[in-house]
């Protein structure tokens, strides 16, 4: 959510492996992460360290400058991306807006100054797209072999620090110093006193309606290279979204402001008709979201956890699954929220046994409690039914995927082998017989 491009590939998905099976590495150039094989938490700082050190090795070995050549006329936002990457490392980091001015402001002298003296570390960035893109379309092309969709995730922002940004200045609501004039966020609610404040830049909606959205189109484009579905993250700012002055400390001094609403999603519809995509609508909802939503056609979300919300008093029964449409997507929890087991455990009274009621299960608990909910949720009438492997498992919170507005802690839960037993795809295998899910 605060990626440095919207369109390229993270580096630490590259396969070192893959890399060595290539003849592009050899095993003791990976030796620096080997012991990240058997962890169950992502070391990022280790990562950073040595990764790219890494991969550079690899492409001092690599002799085919065509396919590099081919990648690039293929994907026109990867000049962008490999220049502003090989520049932001020229200048020790620093985010794009406090590189000097002729290049912060895209002049085209300096741009084809900082391309010659930079072409190396340039090409090196295109090299990383590359592999990432072939080594994804590998996997992706095993996984529809064997009848597995992959669904994308892409937020409704992008960073301010990144090539998106830089290279589309005029897209986002920044003033002359090309600082935010306003930053993304939500409000105060009962769950965070301050609210969020996201500290994304804004969109100029109007000047992107006058290009028919085309950013959005090339954007969603490039997703759609990646992912056979396409989840849109706070799809209820498309219709209103929450603005805050730049540089307040919270988000208490925000306001709603209108989206492109109808002629966003028309425009987006008319481009991708038989694409599908989920819109991920959770959050504070209004009758106008709701018609947003319905109108576009696309499923919405569900999370049976939001349904024994005492603080959520609009619309918790809308998560209750006797409520659902089937034209939605149910979850026992997303990446954002806790797992099953530490919810149960960390839910009031009242509130867990509202649970048991609705289970009409007041004898079990823990792991128990988690299985007929992930029961309760394959049971229900939603077309798509998405359990998190951390649930299945019956794991606390040390797995937990995402707690929304911390650092240091998220994204770090990893699969080790072994957890994914024989006895545990036969039950879910069971499971999705069971309710017609397989």
């Amino acid at each position: 959510y605060q990626s440095l491009s919207a369109f390229a590939g993270n580096p630490y998905f590259i396969d070192l492996e893959q890399l060595c099976e290539d003849g592009l590495l050899q095993k003791e150039d990976c030796a620096p992460l080997a012991d990240q094989a058997d962890s169950a938490a992502i070391d990022y700082a280790k990562q950073y360290q040595y990764r790219y050190a890494i991969l550079k090795k690899a492409y001092s070995r690599f002799d085919n400058p065509n396919e590099i050549s081919r990648f690039r006329k293929a994907h026109n936002w990867v000049d962008d991306y490999a220049l502003f990457m090989a520049l932001k490392d020229s200048y020790n980091g620093l985010a794009w807006m406090q590189w000097p001015s002729a290049i912060r402001k895209r002049e085209r002298h300096a741009l084809e100054k900082a391309r010659q003296e930079l072409q190396s570390e340039v090409d090196f960035y295109v090299f990383l797209q590359l592999l990432f893109y072939t080594q994804w379309k590998k996997l992706a092309a095993y996984a529809r072999a064997h009848n597995v969709k992959i669904i994308g995730d892409i937020p409704i922002y992008v960073a301010l620090d990144s090539a998106d940004a830089w290279a589309n200045p005029e897209l986002f609501l920044l003033d002359e110093e090309d600082r935010p004039v306003l930053v993304a966020g939500c409000p105060p609610d009962a769950f965070t006193a301050d609210g969020q404040l996201w500290g994304n830049p804004l969109y100029r909606w109007d000047l992107m309606q006058e290009t028919g959205f085309q950013w959005w189109k090339e954007r969603l484009s490039g997703s759609f290279e990646l992912y056979d579905c396409l989840r849109i993250d706070h799809f209820r700012g498309f219709e209103s979204y929450y603005a805050i002055p730049y540089g307040d400390k919270t988000a208490r001094n925000g306001a709603w402001q209108k989206g492109p609403g109808k002629a966003f999603v028309d425009s987006i519809k008319e481009a991708f008709p038989d694409i599908p995509i989920i819109a991920e609508d959770l959050g504070y909802m209004t009758d106008s979201v709701k018609r947003l939503v319905e109108e576009s056609g696309y499923p919405n979300m569900k999370v049976i956890e939001f349904a024994f919300d005492e603080r959520d008093t609009g619309n918790a029964s809308d998560y209750l699954p006797h409520n659902y449409p089937r034209n939605c997507v149910v979850y026992t929890g997303t990446h954002d929220n806790e797992t099953l087991l530490s919810w149960l455990e960390d839910i009031t009274p009242a509130e867990r046994r509202q649970v048991r009621k609705y289970l009409n299960n007041f004898k079990d608990s823990g792991k128990e409690l988690c299985d007929d909910l992930i029961c309760l949720v394959m049971q229900s009438v939603a077309n798509l039914c998405i359990v998190p492997m951390q649930d299945y498992l019956g794991l606390d919170n040390s797995a937990r995927m995402n707690q929304p507005s911390t650092l240091g802690k998220n994204w770090k839960w990893r699969l080790k082998e072994g957890q994914f037993t024989a006895e545990l795809q036969k039950e879910m295998l069971e499971l999705a017989t069971r309710y017609g899910r397989k």
